[in-house]
């Protein structure tokens, strides 16, 4: 049962926010696009606004229509610290003032380091400053859900790649845009350690089965995800995709911590290093059951293809 018109994405213009978009056109939804920028795409609606700002906010968004919260602050403990709660408080009063619900993009931080596979019941034990700030904004989401204030749900991924994350996701950074121009690639942590990556173009597919789906409400969920593989498997498949040596470097965490000394952006990268030395497995078995029939997730061979092929449309 589909329940709004209106699609209203809130910090858009990422990698997510872009293959959501996509997915709802395809679906011949009316979609808002609200930044500080205030761009947007062709067919959609933009609206510049700060969500730092209550009144923005509550304007932003449109009556009986469903929310996307998608914002990627900078990546400081501090700016999360301060902004984070603050952001949340303000979506969920404007969504229970305008009878919409709310779509929460989440990453896996509040889980800290799991032993085995990350489940949508995990113990929420961050072992992070970062995953601190998560596990907070989380529980004010889902303790306002269970009062009755606003329909919600939470849906998480694992580390992402994929069309249009070369700014955000670190594979695509690191290794497969380095593959893609012929160079070798960068691995962080250990290679023999397994990892599993979320493809962005699952993301909006994925995003959009559960907003349209009343009985997703209420949970958490893991965005559908392929078994993760080791940093060899997934050097060597790229390197193959690519036509390219699978040559690459890894970063220790010594690494990380000397660089961390001359780079603010590598430093605040430290703390998280525990993701990159041990497995990181990530279930999304409850997502492929609930939405049988579904053709997700896409292989890692299909991802890769896919991202490789928009590296090379926007080099060209």
């Amino acid at each position: 049962m589909e329940m709004a018109e209106k699609h209203v994405l809130l910090g858009a213009g990422g990698s997510i926010s872009k293959c959501l978009n996509q997915e709802l056109l395809a679906r011949h939804k009316k979609v808002k696009w609200v930044s500080r920028r205030g761009v947007g795409q062709d067919g959609v609606e933009a609206l510049s606004a700060d969500l730092l700002d209550a009144g923005a906010v509550l304007d932003a968004v449109e009556p009986s229509s469903i929310v996307y919260l998608l914002a990627g602050l900078k990546y400081k403990v501090s700016v999360w610290q301060e902004q984070w709660p603050k952001i949340m408080a303000n979506v969920l009063a404007a969504c229970e003032a305008k009878n919409a619900r709310l779509v929460f993009f989440d990453n896996v931080y509040m889980y800290g380091k799991v032993r085995g596979p990350m489940t949508e019941s995990s113990p929420v034990q961050p072992c992070s400053r970062k995953g601190e700030v998560r596990a907070a904004i989380a529980e004010s989401l889902l303790a306002a859900t269970r009062a009755g204030r606003v329909k919600a749900l939470i849906a998480r991924s694992a580390d992402f790649y994929g069309p249009y994350a070369d700014a955000t996701s670190a594979l695509n950074m690191m290794l497969l845009s380095r593959f893609a121009k012929g160079q070798s690639g960068i691995w962080v942590g250990d290679r023999g350690a397994k990892h599993a990556f979320t493809y962005t173009a699952d993301c909006g597919k994925a995003l959009a089965l559960l907003a349209l789906d009343e009985s997703a409400y209420g949970q958490v969920w893991h965005l559908p995800t392929a078994p993760a593989i080791s940093g060899r498997e997934f050097i060597d498949l790229a390197a193959r995709l690519a036509g390219v040596k699978a040559s690459s470097f890894a970063m220790t965490r010594w690494m990380f911590h000397a660089a961390g000394l001359f780079d603010s952006n590598i430093s605040e990268l430290v703390e998280m290093f525990y993701q990159f030395d041990s497995d990181y497995e990530f279930d999304s078995s409850k997502f492929t059951e609930h939405f049988k029939g579904s053709p997700l997730p896409s292989s890692y061979e299909q991802g890769i293809r896919g991202t490789l092929e928009q590296l090379r449309k926007a080099k060209g």
